[in-house]
C-alpha cells in the first residue's frame, strides 16, 4: 500500500445545526458570532429548570421522535456531502457507512399509545404494555425503535456497501465514526467511506435527565447568552440538535477521479476513562493520552498544531479538564494556541458534535478564519485560554485538532490538515 492509499482526505461535507441548513448558512452565522439557541417551543416547558436548546425547528418529520428526526437530519447532510464530492451514482455510494447515533428507546408518545391500547383504566404495568404491543399492529414502532434502524435505512437509501456500522460513544461518537472510516480506508478495505454524526435528542425526557445531572445551563434569558465556554461564569451546557456528514477517500482514489480535496484526516486518537460516569479523571491522563495518540497517529509534533476546536461544553468541570490536557500536551504554547468552542453558538449536539466540529475545523483552515467563542465576558484566571473571544479571527492554519470528550470516559481527538 502506497502513502497516498493510506492518506485519508475529505472530498464532501454536509452540515445542519440550529444555525441553519448547509455549509454556507452555517459558516456565515458561525463566523459572525450568531447564536442558534432559543426558547423551546415544540413541547411544554412549564416547571423545567432549563427551557432553552439549539433545536432544528425548520426541519420536520411526519411522526416526531428522536430516531425519525435523527434519520431525516442525516439524510439531508449526506445529500449535501455526496453532491459536493461528486462520488458514485444516486443510491449507489461506493463504500460503507459509519454512523454516530444517540441511544434509541421508546419515547413517551409511543408509550402513551401502547398504554391506551392496553385498555387499563388506572395504572399501566409493564405486562399491560407487552400485551398491548402483542395485540395491536405496532410493527412500525418495533422497526423504528431498533438501534440499527436508522443506519439500515440510510444505507439502503444511499446504497452504502456492507453492513452499516452504528456507534454510540456518548459525546465522542462523531469522532469515533470518523476514526472507524479512516481505519477502514487505511486497511485497504475501501477507497471511500461515508461518515455521519446525527442527533435529535431534544425531548422532555432527555432534558430532565441531563438536568438531574446538574449538567445544563439554567441561564434561560436571553437564550443566546446561555452557552459560555471557558468564561468564569459558565454553569452548564445547552442541549442541541444537528448532523454532519463527511465523504472520506484515500488520496489516490480522490486524485484518480479529479475530486476537490477539502482537507485531510491526518490522525485519530482515542483513550477511555472509567473514572466516573460524568467526570473526567482528575489527573487528566486519558484526555492527555487521547491528544498525544492523535498527534502520534498523524506523525506530527505538537508545535505543528495551529488551532484547537475545543470540546468546550461550558460546564465548569469539562472546560477545566480540557485545559489541563491541553496544558500538558502543548506546554508553554498552550495559552497562545487559538482554541475556540462552536458550542457557544450551536449548543452541544451530543452524538453529532464530533462530526460537526471536525467539519467546522476543516472549513476554518480552508477559509482562513477561526470561529469565535461568544459570550466570553468574564475571563477565568485559572483557564488562560486564547478562546478567540467573541469575534472571528483571520488565521493561516495548516493543522488543527478537534476534541470530543464524552460522558462515561469516551475521549477522541481528530487531527485535521489543510493539504494532503
Amino acid at each position: 500500500m502506497t502513502s497516498s492509499d493510506r492518506t485519508v482526505v475529505v472530498t464532501g461535507i454536509g452540515v445542519i445545526t440550529s444555525l441553519g441548513q448547509g455549509k454556507a448558512d452555517n459558516w456565515r452565522a458561525l463566523t459572525r458570532g450568531v447564536s442558534g439557541i432559543k426558547r423551546i417551543s415544540r413541547f411544554p416547558i412549564d416547571g423545567l429548570k432549563t427551557t432553552i436548546a439549539g433545536t432544528v425547528d425548520f426541519i420536520a418529520v411526519p411522526e416526531p421522535s428522536a430516531p425519525a428526526m435523527s434519520e431525516r437530519l442525516a439524510e439531508l447532510v449526506i445529500e449535501e456531502a455526496i453532491a459536493e464530492a461528486g462520488i458514485g451514482r444516486p443510491g449507489d455510494f461506493p463504500g460503507p457507512l459509519f454512523l454516530a447515533l444517540p441511544p434509541v428507546e421508546l419515547e413517551w408518545p409511543q408509550r402513551q399509545a401502547l398504554a391506551a391500547a392496553s385498555g387499563a383504566n388506572d395504572s399501566v404495568t409493564y405486562d399491560d404494555l407487552l400485551r398491548a404491543a402483542d395485540s395491536g399492529d405496532f410493527t412500525a414502532y418495533f422497526r423504528r425503535f431498533l438501534f440499527s434502524s436508522v443506519g439500515q435505512n440510510l444505507a439502503d437509501r444511499f446504497g452504502a456497501k456492507g453492513s452499516p456500522i452504528a456507534t454510540s460513544t456518548a459525546c465522542a461518537s462523531g469522532g469515533t465514526a470518523i476514526q472507524l472510516g479512516v481505519e477502514a480506508i487505511r486497511r485497504g478495505e475501501t477507497d471511500a467511506a461515508l461518515v455521519v454524526g446525527t442527533d435529535a435528542s431534544v425531548n422532555p425526557e432527555s432534558l430532565i435527565r441531563f438536568s438531574l445531572l446538574s449538567a445544563l445551563s439554567t441561564r434561560n434569558d436571553p437564550p443566546s447568552s446561555a452557552s459560555r465556554p471557558f468564561s468564569k461564569d459558565r454553569e452548564g451546557f445547552v442541549m442541541a440538535e444537528g448532523a454532519g456528514a463527511l465523504v472520506l477517500e484515500s488520496l489516490s482514489s480522490a486524485r484518480a477521479r479529479g475530486a476537490t480535496i477539502l482537507g485531510t484526516v491526518a490522525g485519530c486518537g482515542e483513550a477511555a476513562d472509567g473514572f466516573h460516569r460524568t467526570r473526567s479523571s482528575p489527573d487528566g491522563k486519558p484526555i492527555i493520552a487521547c491528544m498525544r495518540k492523535g498527534l502520534a497517529d498523524a506523525g506530527l509534533d505538537p508545535d505543528k498544531i495551529g488551532y484547537i476546536n475545543a470540546h468546550g461544553t461550558g460546564t465548569p468541570e469539562n472546560d477545566k479538564m480540557e485545559w489541563v490536557g491541553v496544558s500538558a500536551v502543548f506546554g508553554e504554547r498552550a495559552g497562545s494556541i487559538p482554541m475556540s468552542s462552536n458550542k457557544s453558538m450551536i449548543g452541544h449536539t451530543l452524538t453529532a458534535a464530533g462530526a460537526i466540529e471536525a467539519i467546522f475545523s476543516l472549513m476554518a483552515m480552508r477559509n482562513g478564519v477561526l470561529p469565535p467563542t461568544i459570550n466570553y465576558d468574564i475571563p477565568d484566571p485559572t483557564l488562560p485560554v486564547d478562546c478567540v473571544p467573541n469575534v472571528a479571527r483571520a488565521a493561516d492554519v495548516a493543522y488543527a485538532i478537534s476534541n470530543s470528550f464524552g460522558f462515561g470516559g469516551q475521549n477522541v481527538c481528530v487531527v485535521l490538515g489543510r493539504e494532503p
